[in-house]
């Protein structure tokens, strides 16, 4: 799973510091670290708020999927 480098890099590219990122998703500083880290993993709950925040899929974060957007199918 890329969870923790995908998380590190959106974060880094977003110019935020793990505390502004806690605050913006509503978590700990310490929950950013272990999950940057690999220690931990988060709540789907908050692994779908990080994906809300940065505007990337689940299957992106979760490293299913290369394209950070979902896209987008014809019915």
């Amino acid at each position: 799973m890329l969870f923790h480098k995908r998380l590190k890099e959106l974060r880094i590219e977003a110019n935020l510091s793990q505390k502004q990122l806690a605050n913006a998703i509503d978590v700990n500083e310490i929950s950013i670290s272990k999950w940057e880290n690999g220690k931990r993993k988060p709540s789907l709950k908050y692994a779908i708020g990080i994906c809300n925040f940065f505007h990337v899929s689940l299957d992106y974060i979760l490293g299913i999927d290369n394209n950070k957007t979902k896209s987008k199918k014809s019915a």
